[in-house]
């Protein structure tokens, strides 16, 4: 038995061991997900198929088949993560100990339960499946028993500290470009937007045009926008490392690519050649900004229930109806708007999208359009470009602006963009967990208690140390959905999945970091405050946490 003051000792899993019992433990992983699918599957199924009515009549075990997945998923590209690295040389210590401690976290919680909430834990008797045995090989048992073991987690921290100057936690697994990429945005961000953010959430204001000035300069609106229509035609991994970067400053700056990110893909995939020539250019170089108006007052998720109609007068429509939810509305000069323009369909099949135009307004004057008034809705976080309620009466589009020029495509138009968006969100979400630990970190290492700095306490430090270890899981499974999306794959599944996960990471980390700070935690004036309300939306906005699992859960059944 150790002496008091010592830590339980614990054999170390040796590199050639780890990569071997991680990957050995992937494949029992898959079969137990296989098989749990299977079942549920024909327990679901009605005349040989699922229906979309029974997934939702059995909402727990079909999201407990999306959470397993995402799991299974994220281990996969743990695996390949560590596999590159060591052929690279490069799975350093640090890397080894953020590896074993997630294989040994997550099989833990797939054997006896994943925590897709804080209340909802779901088991695989909620798949039907009976017993964990199947799942629990030896390596598994051996790493489910020393993976994430406090000796390891509290070795993570030490070499944290040590490591303090490096950007990421580990290494990333991207090339040197996208590094550099990294390392350009990390700069902009430490030196203008992290001195500024919490006095934009606390003040409430809208984030300064100068910023997003310089934001255009650096290419942030144009980043995958192809050079034929003067953008840089960068990867959609470029983007989610910018947002990363971005969003680990302030979550408002890291977004405000997201909506020209959103028209971009709306215009790339469904515009004519005349919409792609008139407006990508100008949305890749800031010269307009771009606003998404999607989601209505009693719609919410379910977009295929939209009220909003647009009637045909000449060569105009004239839009009628409420609109919620949009972010930066006053400020742009065009919203991607999706409208009812069959009145005799009550689903997805009547809608249309619209580049509708707009004069951006000030503050005297936030709606200075004819037919549209606008009045801002007061949030908890996720500040700087401010959220507004809608109103159109009679609202003016040019019918050159319908988007592909043919009505009834509007649905299938926004469908196309929500790998992009996901993906992006996902990033977004790994910025703000990163920025709660980089606030902790530096919190736990100053503040002193019973003589000593929080980092010294086992149990500070292992907070510390899985907001690190699950930040690199996300990470991977993120980079994995933009790996898809840059090769021409379908990605709608892992970019879902990256959502879910990367959520979650993002709220336990800021939960987490403010339990760290204790009282100081729940002062208006401590960053880590404002952390935790931006992270909050993560779980709710581009597809809220449980529509996400349900559209993982079809997927997989279908």
């Amino acid at each position: 038995m150790p002496h008091d003051g010592q830590a339980m000792p614990t054999q170390p899993i040796l590199l050639d061991d780890l990569l071997t019992l991680t990957g050995a433990a992937v494949p029992p992983a898959e079969a137990l997900l296989e098989a749990a699918r299977a079942g549920l599957s024909g327990a679901l199924a009605e005349e040989g198929r699922v229906s979309g009515a029974a997934i939702e009549a059995n909402q727990t075990a079909a999201h407990a088949l999306a959470w397993f997945a995402t799991y299974v998923q994220s281990l996969r590209q743990m695996q390949a993560w560590a596999q590159k690295l060591s052929g690279e040389g490069t799975f350093g210590e640090v890397e080894q100990l953020i590896h074993q401690i997630a294989f040994g976290e997550y099989l833990a919680q797939m054997a006896g339960g994943i925590p897709m909430s804080q209340g909802e834990i779901v088991r695989l008797s909620d798949l039907g499946v009976e017993s964990a045995e199947p799942l629990l090989t030896p390596e598994v048992r051996t790493l489910i028993a020393r993976g994430n073991s406090q000796a390891a987690r509290l070795r993570l921290v030490e070499l944290m500290q040590e490591r303090a100057a490096e950007i990421t936690v580990g290494a990333s697994g991207l090339d040197d470009e996208l590094e550099m990429i990294r390392e350009q945005f990390r700069r902009f961000s430490v030196d203008r937007v992290e001195p500024h953010a919490h006095g934009w959430h606390l003040k409430d204001e809208l984030i300064p045009m100068e910023v997003i000035e310089e934001l255009a300069e650096m290419g942030v609106f144009g980043l995958t926008i192809p050079e034929e229509f003067g953008g840089l035609g960068l990867s959609k991994a470029s983007m989610v490392v910018v947002s990363e970067e971005l969003s680990r400053g302030y979550i408002g700056v890291g977004s405000l690519g997201t909506r020209s990110e959103i028209a971009a893909e709306l215009i790339l995939c469904g515009g004519t050649d005349a919409q792609k020539q008139q407006w990508l250019p100008r949305i890749a170089s800031g010269e307009i900004l771009p606003t998404a108006v999607f989601t209505e007052p009693n719609t919410g998720s379910d977009l295929g229930a939209l009220r909003t109609r647009a009637v045909k007068d000449g060569d105009t429509y004239r839009v009628t109806g409420n609109k919620t939810w949009i972010t930066h509305a006053a400020r742009t000069h065009v919203m991607t708007l999706l409208a009812r323009t069959d009145p005799s369909t009550s689903d997805y099949r009547g809608l249309s999208m619209f580049l509708a135009e707009k004069t951006p307004g000030t503050d005297a004057e936030p709606f200075p359009t004819p037919g549209m008034t606008g009045g801002e809705i007061e949030v908890l976080g996720y500040r700087g470009m401010k959220e507004y309620e809608l109103g159109f009466d009679g609202f003016e589009v040019k019918s050159e602006n319908l988007l592909g020029g043919e009505e009834g495509r509007g649905f299938k138009q926004l469908m196309e963009t929500f790998e992009s968006a996901r993906i992006q969100t996902a990033a977004r979400a790994i910025g703000v967990a990163q920025s709660a630990l980089d606030i902790s970190m530096r919190y736990a290492q100053d503040r002193k208690q019973f003589g000593k700095p929080l980092i010294a306490f086992p149990r500070v430090a292992s907070k510390l140390a899985m907001m690190a270890v699950e930040i690199m899981i996300a990470r991977q499974l993120t980079y994995f959905s933009a790996w898809q999306k840059d090769h021409g794959q379908r990605c709608d599944l892992e970019a879902g999945m990256a959502k879910l996960l990367g959520a979650r990471v993002a709220w336990a980390a800021a939960d987490n970091g403010l339990q760290v700070h204790g009282g100081n935690g729940f002062a208006l004036e401590y960053a880590i405050s404002r952390v935790l309300c931006d992270a909050r939306i993560l779980n709710i906005f581009e597809g809220a946490a449980e529509i996400q699992a349900q559209v993982i859960a079809r997927r997989l059944l279908s």
